[in-house]
C-alpha cells in the first residue's frame, strides 16, 4: 500500500474535531461547576461525563478497528479471487 493512496483528513477538519471536543467538554465542566447543587452531585456528574467521554473514545476506536479489519479481509479476498481468475484464464 503506497502512502500516497492513504486518504487523510484535512487540517481544517482535524482542527474542527479537536476544537469541538475541547469546547463541549469545557462547557460541560463549566455547567457542572456553576450548577446550584451539592458538591457530591457535581462530583457524580463530572465522573459520569468523564466516563461517557472515555467510552465514546473506546467505541469510536473499536468501530474504526473493525472497519479497517473488514477492509483488509476484503482486500485479501479480492486478491485471492483475482489470483484464481488469473490462473483460470491462463
Amino acid at each position: 500500500m503506497d502512502e500516497s493512496t492513504i486518504q487523510r483528513h484535512s487540517s481544517g477538519w482535524l482542527f474542527y474535531v479537536k476544537a469541538s471536543f475541547a469546547i463541549s467538554l469545557g462547557l460541560m465542566i463549566v455547567g457542572i461547576v456553576w450548577l446550584p447543587t451539592d458538591l457530591w452531585i457535581k462530583g457524580y456528574l463530572v465522573m459520569g461525563s468523564l466516563f461517557v467521554v472515555g467510552s465514546t473514545i473506546t467505541l469510536a476506536k473499536t468501530l474504526r478497528d473493525d472497519h479497517e479489519a473488514r477492509r483488509l479481509i476484503n482486500r485479501i479476498s479480492d486478491a485471492k479471487t483475482e489470483r484464481l481468475l488469473k490462473e483460470y484464464t491462463d
